[in-house]
Order: C-alpha cells, then sequence, then structure tokens
C-alpha cells in the first residue's frame, strides 16, 4: 500500500481590483502576497523583491481580516510612510506570508499604480 503524499497547503487569497473585479486565488503556503499578485499580473510592482526597499507592493487588508495578521514592523511602517492611498489597514504584500490561517484572506488593490 502506498503512502499518502502530503499536498501543500493551499489557502485561498482574494484580490479585489480599485474597479471591484475579484480575484479568487489558491496559492501555496510560504508564499507572500506579493509574489502570488506578481504570478497572476494583478499590477503589484514589488520594486525591491520583497526587501523591504521600496512601497511598490503595497495593498490594503479587508478590515476584517487585519487583525490576522502580526503587526507591522517599524521598517514595513517606514516604508508605508511612501505609498500612495495608505489606510489603516495598509501592508506590504511582501510581508504578508500565507498560512493556512490566512485561508481567505482579501486584499484590496490601491488606486494609482
Amino acid at each position: 500500500m502506498r503512502a499518502a503524499v502530503a499536498r501543500p497547503a493551499m489557502p485561498r487569497l482574494i484580490f479585489v481590483e480599485p474597479g471591484g473585479a475579484r480575484h479568487q486565488i489558491d496559492a501555496p503556503c510560504g508564499l507572500s502576497v506579493m509574489q502570488v499578485a506578481r504570478m497572476h499580473d494583478l499590477g503589484i510592482e514589488g520594486t525591491c523583491d520583497g526587501s523591504l526597499a521600496c512601497a511598490t507592493c503595497h495593498v490594503i487588508v479587508a478590515p476584517e481580516d487585519a487583525l490576522r495578521l502580526g503587526a507591522a514592523s517599524a521598517e514595513e511602517e517606514d516604508m508605508l510612510d511612501l505609498a500612495i492611498g495608505v489606510r489603516p489597514t495598509s501592508r506590504l504584500g511582501c510581508q504578508i506570508v500565507l498560512t493556512e490561517e490566512l485561508d481567505g484572506l482579501t486584499v484590496h488593490l490601491p488606486d494609482g499604480w
């Protein structure tokens, strides 16, 4: 009898474009929101490739999901000061790493890219 092969967890991530279009994407744990958005051409630039040196992966986390994330680091807060359209639940997509606990996380893509 064959042993079951463990599949990587695939939490669902929901992206909402400024015009309201929604994209539900199942992505493996361990990827960042920025990486998933880039893989699916959703307009996230991520110029610094996740090294906390820009704010081009800025996303706005749905208020009901914001408490599911850990607090932003001081470095992330500093970079968010450079972002356009920052809101109270703004985060850098490179700093949100998918886990099973984040299944169903909804992020809004800001206007002004």
